[in-house]
């Protein structure tokens, strides 16, 4: 089937096929340990297929032309470009001395967890959700607190009135997904708001995960929590990337925003007391590239990403068994499965043998989400079209069976 949607010539090639076997990723190397196959289309974890921007190559290989890679330090270049693209793309006016390091979001989260909690202390979580986020809880003895999400025909929404009795039994954190994997919302501000003052009634702090902040598609916007009022953002440390934006998660390099001093200090003394404060040369320059040069490219990556997701809800409109949620951020869609009415475990197995696609368990993401199954579409047109119709054909042959 091809609904017609029309994919044209850009300024840079995201048709463009790189072959990624035999490079120790994740997404391709591991597809017979976690899929039992190596054939599948890879459409799980969350990194894209297409090539590093070239600006981000160009200041690596210049880098490397130096030919010392010892101890370096972040330049005040570094934290200039993460001052002026959060301005330039999310209306936020943060300080260089509300900017923390991290190796990544996922360890941010861990080091949140013990700068602000206590073994014993309950967190709230809110799913389906990224599934390091229960382990960032359970793996340092904490509690955890489930707000499950509220669904109303295919629109995910805080459970204000769940969020409320949760705080009210003595959570010390929160930890939200903003926007959010893997429903695809993108939270308007009077919803963040509404569940800001809950967490500020009750003294709890935020974490807010803002990895996907720059991946909000045509028509939407992100809202950093913390850019909501002074009151807010002193419960809020807010995590941001470069890493899925241009698709440089291998560089571990992220930045924690904290207004709040107290705050700020915790963290970092918890990341200063495991000696990883330092990051490495190949991710500061390729922050610093990101960020300068990356408003063109990221433009032209979410047109093309608009148009996958499109074929995508054109193809399964009228099926009666997937329901694409039309996503409002991210490079994902979680695909409705419920009425094929199978158990998680068959129902994954389903894709893997029937349809040869490799997608993320909706029920990896916690309770609410069995039943769905999330579908990566940062990858070329020809490798979503096949897959779509690879997942056509084997719906067909269910249906005639």
């Amino acid at each position: 089937m091809n609904p017609g949607i029309q994919i044209w010539d850009m300024t840079y090639n995201f048709d463009e096929p790189v072959f990624r076997q035999g490079t120790n990723c994740v997404k391709y190397d591991s597809r017979k340990d976690v899929f039992g196959s190596d054939r599948v289309i890879p459409m799980w974890v969350a990194d894209m297929d297409f090539k590093c921007p070239p600006f981000i190559i160009k200041a690596l290989r210049k880098r490397m032309e130096h030919e010392i890679f010892g101890y370096t330090f972040r330049p005040e270049e570094y934290f200039s470009s993460i001052i002026n693209w959060i301005k330039r793309r999310h209306g936020w006016n943060i300080k260089k001395d509300w900017i923390s390091f991290s190796p990544g979001i996922v360890p941010a989260l861990n080091l949140c967890t013990l700068a602000y909690t206590r073994p014993g202390n309950k967190i709230i979580i809110q799913p389906p959700v990224y599934p390091p986020f229960f382990n960032a809880v359970t793996d340092h003895k904490r509690i955890l607190s489930y707000n499950k999400l509220g669904e109303d025909e295919g629109t995910w929404k805080f459970d204000y009135n769940d969020l409320e009795k949760k705080a009210r039994d003595g959570a010390s954190m929160l930890i939200l997904s903003n926007p959010h994997n893997p429903v695809g919302r993108a939270w308007k501000s009077d919803e963040l708001q509404q569940l800001a003052e809950i967490c500020m009634k009750y003294g709890i702090v935020m974490i807010s995960d803002e990895i996907h902040s720059d991946l909000v598609l045509p028509g939407h916007k992100h809202i950093p929590m913390a850019s909501l009022s002074g009151e807010i953002a002193d419960l809020t440390i807010t995590c941001m990337a470069p890493s899925k934006t241009f698709n440089i998660a291998g560089l571990s390099t992220s930045s924690m925003i904290i207004s709040n001093p107290d705050l700020k200090k915790k963290f970092d003394a918890q990341i200063e007391s495991l000696h990883i404060t330092g990051g490495n040369i190949f991710g500061n320059e390729a922050s610093i590239a990101a960020y300068t040069y990356g408003d063109e490219w990221l433009n032209n990556m979410l047109d093309y990403i608009s148009r996958n997701i499109e074929y995508v809800l054109v193809s399964f409109r009228d099926n009666e068994l997937i329901k694409p949620v039309i996503p409002e951020a991210t490079y994902m869609v979680w695909l409705d499965c419920r009425k094929m009415e199978m158990e998680p475990d068959e129902l994954y197995k389903f894709f893997i043998n029937e349809a040869a696609v490799g997608l993320s368990d909706g029920s990896a993401f916690g309770p609410g989400g069995e039943g769905f199954m999330r579908m990566n579409l940062a990858c070329p047109f020809d490798t979503v079209k096949t897959a779509v119709e690879n997942i056509e054909n084997a719906l067909s042959k269910l249906s005639n069976k």
